[in-house]
């Protein structure tokens, strides 16, 4: 199931590209080519994990499980700088020469993508059901397996991944800003929550797309509005490690 959701997300990826892209555009061909690859990488990125385990001939528990994902996660973080090496060092370079304007806007529009997300779940909470989103509570059962760890899995190295998978390699597939910030948005809150879904856990948590998204489309724009991708990337890092935090303080 989990491959016919990539599959559908490399067609509307494709579509929407091919739709607002000059066919004869080389550039904007590969640059298509490039975030298909970048998305095929994220999905399947677990093959790195499988593969250690084999290797090591070792029994699968959970806390396995928090170093086999933080094993893979740096092995698609890798591959990820090594694909987009030129451009993020530019946007490195152009993020710390405006560094105080750049980190005012990200905590800017961080804060209200953080009340919109605040105030959607407790929407969803009251209204619709009291649990908590699969995606959360797989997070939660990693954190109190290996909290350190899981500060630099989920709090520096995931949100990397997160922000060249859904921001900077969808933003020279659409050349309309506002575009590229809603489809990067959506695709940010679905895969969040739609695996969950597949994996058997109800349909009402579709809602839980809603404050996903909101923290995606504050993270889109700020990369919109600062041209550098290190601003969402710092605001994004800044937030998982906050939870992880809190998490482990409970």
């Amino acid at each position: 199931m989990e491959e016919i959701l990539l599959f559908l997300s490399m067609v509307l990826i494709l579509t929407l590209g091919i739709i607002y892209c000059n066919k004869r555009n080389l550039v904007m061909a590969k640059n298509i080519i490039k975030t298909v690859l970048t998305f095929f990488l994220f999905f399947y990125s677990g093959i790195f994990s499988k593969a250690l385990l084999l290797i090591l001939n070792k029994k699968y528990t959970d806390s396995i499980d928090v170093y086999l994902n933080t094993f893979s996660n740096v092995c698609l973080a890798l591959i990820l700088l090594l694909m987009y090496k030129k451009e993020l060092i530019k946007e490195f370079k152009k993020f710390k020469n405006n560094f105080s304007e750049n980190i005012d806007i990200g905590f800017k529009y961080w804060t209200l993508g953080i009340i919109v997300m605040m105030v959607s779940n407790i929407l969803i909470n009251f209204f619709i059901t009291n649990t908590q989103a699969t995606n959360e509570q797989a997070v939660q059962n990693m954190i109190s397996q290996l909290p350190i760890l899981m500060i630099l899995n989920a709090g520096l190295i995931g949100p990397l991944i997160e922000e060249i998978t859904f921001r900077k390699s969808l933003r020279k597939v659409f050349s309309n800003e506002w575009l590229f910030i809603i489809i990067s948005s959506l695709l940010f809150g679905s895969l969040h929550v739609i695996p969950g879904i597949i994996r058997g856990s109800s349909l009402i948590e579709l809602f839980y797309i809603i404050p996903y998204s909101a923290l995606g489309f504050s993270f889109a724009y700020m990369y919109h509005k600062t041209d550098t991708v290190f601003t969402s990337y710092t605001m994004h890092a800044l937030h998982n490690t906050i939870l992880v935090i809190l998490s482990m303080l409970k």
